[in-house]
């Protein structure tokens, strides 16, 4: 009886566990098919580790470039913060600017004409101007009498017009010669000019030597007064010993005149005899129209540089063309203007030159800028307010009124004396 009521159950237990595992076997075939996909992921992984192994040798080496590549840039630019800081740190303690620049000057005897449009130009830098006509020593203006009959300062570059000079003179350089400066590195005279490149002149300069070089400045009145009986005049140097080669030697002598004193005036003096062609004159100042009227020219004495100009006035005409004096022709391209920049620095003061002549068809015209000042005072400025100058005096249709070259025979000389 027993066994009859077991039985039922007992198949009501085998019809529960049947169904329960129908049940279960969707779950075993979910886990089946889940499988592959973790097999595929681990072969995925397994294919990109064995492609970072094929490329292992060069991704090292674009390692090894991109380290290198950085520590060239971090030497570069360490060495470019180094230079900046170098020039743009240099302290200067001078002003560029100044007020009533004029006052004192005796100007009764000068061009007015040529001298306003010099005091135009000039502005409020601290500079001085000085005009001549080369044709005869005079002094047709003189901006800043104080500065610019002072005992001068460092040439800076301008000093070059004198070594080469000296060099064409002396045959150890042409005008179209390679010099070489080192390796293959070669520059010709005229674009050495053009550029005011120092190392250019420094080999120069060594080559001529210190006594060479010491005579040819002298001759071209470098050292000596270079007017005529003008009151307060002062004396520039030309040292009588070579710069000890620890503080450059000759090279840096020639390269922008260390250890040398220049006055505008005899920077205009030499200038003026490269324009005129030779003729080295006394300057002279007239203070009253009655001067003006009885002025006679003096020549201190004659150079003998007319056959070596073809080979300067190439490189003074390049220098403002494309040079350190381009930003003359900012102001002025009416006429070819000729000249030499300078730049350079002493104990907090900054100087800026510009020596030039304008060669205009009813004559020619010396201007020397000397700017003495701190940052804002270099050569390219003093050579933009040349540029200023003479575009003034060609708005005042000056250059027509030049008068005709004095003849040789009305012209006194006091060579020797």
């Amino acid at each position: 009886m027993k066994l009859r009521f077991l039985l039922p159950r007992l198949l009501l237990l085998s019809v529960l566990a049947s169904s329960l595992a129908l049940r279960t076997r969707p779950v075993a075939l979910a886990a089946t098919i889940a499988t592959p996909k973790v097999t595929v992921r681990k072969k995925s992984k397994s294919r990109r580790i064995r492609a970072t192994h094929a490329t292992r040798r060069r991704t090292a080496a674009s390692r090894r470039t991109v380290h290198a590549s950085a520590k060239v840039r971090a030497s570069t630019s360490l060495h470019r913060r180094r230079y900046r800081r170098h020039r743009y740190y240099e302290r200067f303690t001078a002003s560029s600017y100044a007020q009533d620049q004029t006052a004192g000057d005796i100007a009764a005897g000068e061009d007015p004409v040529v001298r306003q449009a010099a005091i135009s130009a000039l502005g409020d830098m601290n500079g001085a101007v000085v005009v001549i006509n080369p044709d005869n020593g005079r002094i047709l203006a003189m901006v800043n009498h104080r500065l610019a009959l002072s005992s001068g300062a460092e040439p800076c570059s301008t000093i070059k017009l004198s070594v080469a000079l000296a060099a064409l003179e002396e045959g150890v350089i042409t005008a179209d010669m390679p010099v070489n400066l080192g390796g293959r590195y070669r520059m010709t005279l005229t674009d050495a000019l053009a550029h005011s490149n120092n190392l250019y002149f420094e080999t120069v300069g060594r080559r001529l030597g210190f006594d060479r070089v010491k005579y040819y400045a002298n001759m071209f009145g470098l050292g000596e007064l270079a007017g005529y009986n003008i009151p307060g005049e002062q004396l520039g140097v030309y040292p009588s010993h070579v710069l000890p080669e620890s503080e450059g030697g000759v090279g840096r002598m020639c390269s922008f005149g260390e250890s040398v004193s220049v006055t505008p005036l005899q920077l205009g003096a030499l200038i003026s005899a490269i324009a005129n062609g030779g003729t080295l004159y006394y300057l002279q100042h007239p203070e009253t129209p009655a001067e003006v009227a009885n002025f006679h020219p003096l020549v201190k004495r004659e150079l003998n540089i007319g056959p070596l100009l073809p080979s300067m006035t190439v490189g003074m005409t390049d220098v403002v063309k494309f040079g350190t004096g381009r930003p003359v022709r900012a102001n002025f391209k009416d006429f070819p203007v000729l000249g030499k920049t300078g730049t350079c620095s002493d104990n907090g003061t900054r100087f800026g030159w510009f020596g030039s002549y304008a060669d205009t068809p009813h004559g020619r015209l010396v201007a020397v800028f000397f700017l003495e000042g701190g940052r804002p005072t270099y050569g390219p400025k003093a050579a933009e307010l040349a540029g200023i100058f003479y575009r003034n005096l060609e708005e005042q249709n000056y250059y027509a009124t030049m008068g005709p070259r004095q003849p040789k025979s009305e012209i006194s000389s006091l060579e020797g004396h």
